[in-house]
């Protein structure tokens, strides 16, 4: 298992409801983030977020495809999360998509953690690096 940490800035921007939903507690962001620290990347993607009367409580779904290197290997892949809050208290799942990987990144599979201090973006990427056959 391999472990890379660093710092990301992320910019979301609301795009249009969809109106085939018809519901506006369902929202739609835009994800462009930026990585820095052991992942020197770029990313773009796409969350789905639901709110809830209750403060405090959502959920929320998110693709990204990053772009960049890791530990030096260059290449892409993709990331799937899946969070949720129940009255403040989050739960969080950042999972590599299988066989997402290209060039030298093909093979990567692994669980990212977020963690937001003092408003700081901060990533803890436990991974592995199998070149496949």
């Amino acid at each position: 298992m391999n472990h890379a940490s660093g710092t990301f800035e992320v910019k979301m921007v609301p795009q249009e409801p969809d109106e085939k939903v018809g519901d506006q507690t369902i929202g739609r962001m835009s994800l462009d983030k930026q990585f820095e620290g052991d992942l020197k990347a770029t990313s773009k993607g796409q969350m789905l977020a639901a709110m809830t009367d209750v403060q405090g409580s959502a959920g929320y779904v998110a693709m990204e495809r990053v772009r960049g290197t890791l530990h030096g290997q260059s290449g892409t892949f993709a990331l799937q999360h899946s969070g949720t809050m129940t009255r403040g208290d989050a739960q969080l799942t950042v999972t590599v998509v299988p066989d997402s990987g290209t060039d030298q990144l093909s093979g990567l599979a692994g669980k990212m953690i977020i963690n937001i201090v003092d408003g700081e973006h901060l990533y803890d990427f436990e991974y592995t690096l199998d070149q496949p056959h």
